[in-house]
């Protein structure tokens, strides 16, 4: 059995023309199994309530021991690279992790609201990852590749131009994501 944990990031309310709104509703109508829950105070997010949150929902998606594809944005990517919550040994549900569009620490520091997941230790994923960011992300302009993918060894998959993959800069439907998360060997490309 497979199950999806879709996380959203800062200020998304899981609007309807999100690019994972739209990957939860595809999967669904596909008959999977799929965790998406709103995390706690999107605008004012507190580190310990979205790790405690996000590990709930891990819970969930794993019951019946199902193998888990978490697909995680912005926000929380930066939380599943720092907070871990598949921490859990040889025996975590998780079998694979996209990571969209994390933002880098520097960004995270100069805004209030979000400040306190810059403190968050970036280390490497147990599960299989990788990370899709655009090579034009305001919320990291060091770039995924400096920040992320090169130091922690992870692959990533670089979109021209993306901005922060938000239905602002194009991101609604994305149907290579739904092809990676129904097909592991499917390459994601730019909408």
């Amino acid at each position: 059995m497979r199950a999806f944990l879709i996380l959203q990031g800062w200020g998304n309310f899981r609007p309807p023309g999100h690019w994972q709104y739209e990957l939860a509703a595809a999967l669904r109508e596909r008959g999977e199994r799929v965790v998406y829950p709103q995390l706690p105070d999107a605008q004012q997010p507190d580190l310990s309530a979205w790790r405690e949150a996000a590990a709930a929902a891990l819970g969930e998606a794993s019951e019946g021991e199902a193998r888990v594809t978490v697909v995680a944005h912005s926000l929380s990517a930066m939380l599943w690279l720092g907070a871990r919550p598949d921490d859990a040994g040889a025996g975590s549900p998780v079998e694979r992790v996209l990571l969209a569009a994390p933002p880098s620490p520097a960004y995270l520091r100069e805004n209030p609201e979000v400040a306190a997941f810059a403190a968050l230790d970036p280390s490497r994923p147990a599960a299989k990852t990788r990370i899709v960011a655009s090579d034009a992300d305001p919320c990291n302009p060091e770039g995924a590749h400096a920040v992320f993918a090169g130091p922690l060894g992870i692959p990533l998959t670089t979109i021209p131009g993306g901005g922060h993959l938000t239905p602002a800069s194009g991101y609604g439907t994305w149907p290579s994501v739904l092809d990676w998360c129904l097909d592991p060997a499917a390459t994601i490309v730019p909408r």
